[in-house]
């Protein structure tokens, strides 16, 4: 075994050293398993589920025009953000996605703390999802099964095991199903324009809230509690340059595929909002488990989409275990989290990245608070999303000359409206359930302070994302 040379790097408050080559090498995963076809289902993939359960809970917030309002909103903002994700992928095409970029803009500091506010939405987000599941397999009344942490339990233990089996026999699975997910979002769309009512899109009394209108039956504070419901339309599209280093060339694909997936998502998030809420009822559809097979009542239609449903739901779940190990990963061998973390097994898929997330969410899960979990998620989102634009400005302002193979239209201006939405959006968390908020920001706050009192001192200099960095520094000192 080749032994570490030890060579230390003080630079940035931070203390890294140089691994040896067998360290990385059990650090390696699969290059060049998928082209921006496979990324676009990835990004679709990790988003689909929020189409079929969670963002109706955002009804009982906002009102349909509450949560119409904070969808528009909401859209705008990802459709800006991974325009400007879009960029930095193409130029810094590594497996800590987020984390890579701020890393590179606002050095090791904003990257962990970009990578940790990205780990809390994607460790929570299986978890609220898990619970979607359960509602979802109760409805089928298949075998007698009823909603349940065994329902949870199964899916965990399931699709953590084809993981480990390795990421192209995963994304292949995980492409397949959300192929099945999208043609059941087309079953249901046909079978609900035959119930559609528009009195229903607006059945809920108003209020006395400042603005309530049978449109607005919450007021104006409405639309601003509505907004983590409407994140849940596309959280975690941003998850796709995660698959930077197992994608065949990366500066083209990822762009490529991320773009391409907020293209379908925003088409599904507009007919999935209007239909559901017009043929069930805004009221009735407030509260629902599987809100898309009660808007159709019984009958054949609300069977098959029950059944497809329930996939829809699967390939987010699969696919967030995907995102969540990769993250995971990445920091781990970089050395902010314990380097244990990041090895990988014979099929190169990070054994213990994909297997203690999953611990913790399948712990989470036994809530069955699908809606409280669904608001912690959004908060590390949102957080993420604030300091990955920051990152975009920054890099632009700083490093103009970077290769850029793609680049952000509208530039800094594109990403600024991103960064200002992310920031409502962190506050709106709050305004749905501070308390739930409020853990999320002390679990942040307890992963900052382990870097601050530990592993800023044991930084691996030669991983790729530091090595990113490192060149980035070594290039500003030339100039």
């Amino acid at each position: 075994m080749t032994v570490p040379d030890h060579e230390h790097h003080l630079a940035g408050g931070v203390d890294s050293h140089d691994e040896s080559a067998d360290y990385l090498k059990k650090r390696q995963l699969k290059s060049g398993s998928a082209g921006w076809v496979l990324l676009a289902g990835l990004g679709v993939s990790y988003v689909i589920s929020g189409d079929y359960s969670g963002w109706n809970f955002g009804l009982a917030e906002g009102g349909f025009g509450g949560l119409a309002i904070a969808a528009i909103v909401i859209a705008a903002m990802y459709l800006a953000l991974v325009l400007g994700m879009a960029e930095l992928s193409s130029s810094l095409p590594a497996a800590g996605g987020g984390y890579a970029f701020a890393r590179r803009a606002l050095g090791p500091w904003g990257g962990f703390a970009t990578g940790t506010a990205i780990l809390i939405e994607y460790s929570i987000a299986p978890a609220a999802i898990a619970t979607f599941i359960g509602a979802y397999v109760e409805s089928l009344d298949l075998f007698g099964i009823t909603d349940g942490w065994w329902v949870y339990l199964v899916a965990y233990a399931i699709f953590i095991g084809i993981h480990l089996g390795g990421v192209g026999e995963a994304l292949k699975v995980m492409f397949v199903i959300t192929a099945i997910a999208l043609v059941g979002l087309v079953v249901f769309a046909i079978a609900a324009l035959t119930h559609f009512d528009g009195a229903n899109l607006t059945n809920i009394d108003a209020t006395d809230a400042v603005g309530a209108s049978e449109f607005l039956p919450f007021g104006y504070m409405g639309i601003w509690s509505a907004i983590p419901f409407a994140i849940w339309f596309f959280l975690a599209v941003e998850g796709v340059p995660l698959a930077a280093e197992e994608t065949a060339n990366p500066e083209k694909n990822v762009p490529r595929g991320i773009i391409a997936a907020i293209s379908v998502l925003l088409i599904s998030c507009v007919t999935v909002l209007i239909l559901t809420t017009a043929a069930g009822g805004a009221s009735e559809m407030s509260g629902s488990g599987n809100p898309l097979v009660e808007a159709l009542g019984d009958g054949t239609a609300a069977k098959i989409v029950n059944y497809i449903g329930l996939a829809g739901l699967i390939a987010s779940f699969f696919s967030i275990i995907y995102a969540y190990s990769r993250q995971l990963f990445a920091l781990s061998r970089a050395g902010y989290l314990p380097p244990v973390l990041s090895v990988t097994n014979s099929r190169k898929a990070p054994t213990l990245a994909l297997i203690v997330p999953g611990i913790i969410g399948f712990a989470l899960s036994l809530t069955g608070q699908g809606a409280l979990l669904l608001n912690m998620a959004v908060f590390g989102a949102a957080l993420s999303y604030v300091l990955m634009m920051v990152s975009h400005i920054v890099l632009r302002v700083r490093e103009p000359e970077m290769s850029r193979p793609y680049r952000t239209p509208g530039g800094v201006v594109t990403t600024g409206f991103a960064l200002v939405i992310a920031v409502i959006a962190v506050i709106a968390t709050f305004l749905v359930d501070v308390k739930a908020a409020s853990w999320c920001l002390a679990v942040f706050a307890a992963f900052m302070l382990y870097f601050a009192v530990y592993s800023r001192h044991r930084l691996v200099a030669n991983s790729p994302d530091e090595e990113f960095a490192a060149l980035a520094e070594a290039e500003e000192d030339v100039r």
